[in-house]
């Protein structure tokens, strides 16, 4: 896996606030290491879109992530809207997220992370140009 990042990237996450940069660098893990065992995907662009990081492969559809001023409680992870991918993960996880219409997957900072399931989103992310014509996306 060759991994690529804007140097810009790791000054966004130097500016997060200390109450949401630990989240942060979780959610951004937890791509890297998603990535990492995703068989097909062999390179991982970590850039910045709209000023937030953001994740590409060739294989796959932009997956972003951010911490708000204006809802400090929480932060999210975007996913591009016109996808299926919201409205899969949100038939499948129905209870275990909180969504934000077509386009996001919400945390609250202090609740604890369903890695296991996350994957699954994150996986399907990534690689969505090849399970799109799936049902469930492969999950």
């Amino acid at each position: 896996m060759r991994i690529t990042t804007d140097p810009k990237v790791e000054t966004v996450f130097n500016n997060y606030p200390d109450s949401v940069k630990k989240q942060m660098l979780v959610l951004r893990a937890l791509i890297i290491e998603t990535a990492k065992v995703t068989e097909g995907l062999n390179t991982l662009e970590e850039t910045l879109k709209w000023g937030e990081p953001s994740y590409v492969t060739k294989q796959g559809s932009t997956l972003r992530m951010d911490w708000k001023p204006k809802s400090p409680d929480q932060y999210a992870m975007y996913f591009q809207c016109t996808s299926r991918l919201v409205p899969t993960f949100r038939s499948i996880f129905k209870n275990m997220f909180e969504f934000e219409g077509k386009r996001a997957i919400i945390f609250k900072l202090d609740d604890d992370l369903p890695k296991e399931a996350l994957k699954h989103c994150i996986k399907a992310a990534l690689t969505y140009h090849k399970v799109k014509h799936l049902p469930t996306l492969g999950i």
